[in-house]
């Protein structure tokens, strides 16, 4: 049976009922919901945990800025960051360019490989043959993919540009 708190004043009640927030009374109510939060229980069997007071209690460090921001490949702070520095590929110094159709749907696509740049140089090469060619193109792991048949336009280019470059497959 619930009875409204307005009519139903506290402390007045016949018997054992407690007040619940909003609802009412509950008549035969050993423990209120009011009761048990006013001394820190809860209405199941769990312990009341306590927040940690200070560092040394959560067991460890858990956010630090000493170093500031870090790169999030290499895990070290941006200024000595190692993974975005720029390797020259160990080579000959040879640009190979050659004609492939293997693996491509029967797409002709001229490849260069073996050129003696680092990564940013590498894109920007790329971006500067594509133009020259007038076709579309891309850098995977190192080597420039150019569209179409390219093979004696790009040789002129490359050495008009100073690498040393050769024809290579058939």
């Amino acid at each position: 049976m619930l009875v409204n708190c307005a009519t139903f004043p506290l402390g007045s009640s016949g018997g054992n009922a407690q007040p619940l927030p909003e609802w009412g009374v509950a008549v035969g109510a050993s423990r209120s919901f009011v009761d048990l939060a006013l001394r820190g229980q809860s209405w199941g069997k769990r312990p009341v945990v306590k927040k940690a007071s200070s560092l040394s209690a959560l067991g460890g460090l858990v956010y630090s800025t000493d170093a500031g921001r870090h790169c999030p490949d290499c895990n070290q702070p941006v200024g000595a960051c190692i993974c975005k520095q720029s390797v020259v590929p160990a080579g000959d110094g040879i640009a190979r360019v050659r004609r492939e159709t293997k693996g491509r749907g029967g797409k002709t696509v001229t490849t260069v490989s073996g050129v003696p740049l680092a990564e940013d140089a590498l894109k920007e090469l790329t971006t500067a043959l594509k133009k020259r060619c007038g076709t579309g193109g891309a850098l995977k792991d190192g080597v420039i993919e150019i569209q179409g048949d390219h093979v004696e336009l790009l040789l002129e280019e490359l050495a008009k540009r100073g690498f040393k470059a050769k024809k290579s497959g058939g």
